[in-house]
């Protein structure tokens, strides 16, 4: 009997793929300008830009300056800061996935390993055991 890979092995080793790119325009730009609004440098740019409001907001009064800070400063600023953390997130169970992926493609391997050797042993045991039979049966024949 000869040794055979699992078809999950083989399939692997076909595709190879882990992570697959954005398909069509809109997931593309979508992409783009998240990368572009989820950086610091966006969120620095977004507080000049609400700073600049500040002044009218507080000569307004209470009222003003609460709007101000929900509507302008925290949807502006806050949203560059979170999609930073989320990709600072996302970065590391990146990571953390690609560790498990190659983790379970080595304890695959190793597997596939050991089934190769516990075939190649299961030979060598077949060929001893002949070989004890042959002897056997040759000293049966001389003491006859």
């Amino acid at each position: 009997m000869d040794h055979v890979s699992h078809p999950h092995i083989e399939k692997r080793k076909k595709s190879n793929k882990f992570i697959g790119k954005p398909r069509g325009f809109n997931n593309w730009l979508a992409i783009k300008i998240t990368n572009i609004v989820g950086t610091m440098w966006c969120a620095y740019a977004f507080t000049a830009l609400t700073l600049l409001s500040l002044p009218d907001a507080v000569k307004g009064g209470r009222g003003p300056l609460v709007a101000w800070v929900a509507q302008t400063f925290l949807q502006l600023v806050l949203l560059s800061i979170i999609m930073v953390g989320q990709k600072v997130d996302a970065a590391a169970s990146d990571r953390q996935a690609r560790q498990t992926y190659e983790d379970a493609e080595a304890l695959l391997q190793i597997s596939d390993d050991i089934h190769r050797l516990l075939k190649q042993n299961t030979n060598v045991t077949e060929q001893i055991g002949e070989l004890i039979r042959r002897t056997e049966g040759s000293e049966m024949k001389s003491l006859a």
